[in-house]
């Protein structure tokens, strides 16, 4: 899309980051220096554009800093596919758009969010991120949990589902029919005419050898080790309509996180939650930033209060999911 809020912003510089294994990375910064800075990791089949309302939103406040995934919009195909990678390349980026001592909140999105998982625990990742947002996305069973296809959950279903979501088939132009397959399987059922339209762009524009290989990783996915070494603050977004990481996984995630600030269940929103609900997604990223990262973009958290686990809290594993705080939002 060339108009309106889904249409990509020009960033105010553009920059390559270099990956462990050589891999650059197409990287894009809006807003002013100085300010807090947002990193967004974007998610399977994806770009920097995905994230076009929340750069929006966010850039005259904050310092926006979003990049292109391996093999993904104008990061060139990767050298190879896997969750080390995937870490490697936000570590770069990190390392190549914050200055010495400056820590940021990274929002991660489906697979931007198992990227996160992925780096969590790295030394580079811990002094460099305040807080976290994980927004559609799960830590295992991805395919297992799928709901694209309409049967009974069990080995049939799963061998179908990964069969589907790693199809070599390519998706060719965005038709009308396109548009309402990308819509049953990715989004919930309200979602508006543009915002369909701006994610069928973005998905059909991902090369299909990318697209394949990335779902060989998702398929297998196992970072639940990962999870538990996110230690920073972090938010879990979830769509209650979302059949690519249906809502018991993000959950899953907030029972378990070492530290879960709370729990955004969407009503009626599918796996796009960035297009579908943007003002919802940006209002977390903006608390976040608020809470935990200090005026000048440099600092940690407003206050020790916001950053540290309450003395009461019980032990992750103890933790029931009930009893992690819940926001419900209704449908836009």
């Amino acid at each position: 899309m060339t108009t309106g809020p889904y249409a990509p912003p020009t960033a105010r510089r553009t920059l390559e980051a270099v990956s462990a294994d050589g891999s650059r990375l197409h990287v894009e910064v809006h807003g002013e220096e100085g300010a807090p800075a947002v990193v967004l990791a974007h998610g399977w089949t994806c770009s920097t554009a995905f994230w076009a309302a929340q750069i929006r939103a966010l850039a005259p406040t904050h310092r926006v800093i979003a990049y292109d995934q391996r093999g993904h919009g104008r990061s060139p195909a990767a050298h190879a596919y896997g969750t080390e990678g995937l870490a490697d390349d936000l570590v770069a980026v990190l390392e190549a758009t914050l200055a010495p001592g400056e820590r940021a909140v990274v929002a991660g999105h489906s697979m931007g969010g198992m990227t996160v998982m992925a780096a969590a625990g790295r030394p580079a990742f811990d002094e460099r991120v305040a807080a976290v947002l994980l927004c559609s996305t799960g830590s295992s069973r991805l395919v297992e949990e799928a709901l694209v296809l309409p049967l009974r959950a069990g080995r049939v279903r799963t061998r179908m589902t990964s069969a589907v979501l790693g199809s070599r088939a390519p998706l060719g132009p965005v038709t009308p029919v396109a548009r309402r397959v990308l819509k049953y399987a990715t989004m919930g059922p309200g979602s508006a005419p543009d915002r369909v339209e701006a994610c069928a762009r973005i998905v059909h524009g991902c090369p299909t050898g990318v697209r394949h290989g990335w779902s060989r990783v998702l398929s297998g996915l196992d970072l639940d080790a990962g999870l538990a070494r996110i230690t920073v603050p972090t938010a879990v977004i979830g769509g209650t309509a979302d059949r690519l990481t249906p809502i018991v996984l993000a959950r899953g995630l907030a029972a378990a996180l070492p530290h879960c600030v709370g729990l955004t269940e969407l009503t009626g929103m599918g796996h796009m939650t960035p297009i579908e609900a943007p003002e919802a997604v940006t209002g977390v990223i903006r608390d976040l930033a608020a809470r935990h990262l200090a005026p000048s973009g440099t600092g940690t958290a407003a206050g020790a209060a916001d950053t540290a686990p309450a003395a009461d809290t019980a032990p992750a594993a103890a933790v029931a999911p009930a009893t992690i705080p819940t926001t419900k939002e209704k449908t836009p």
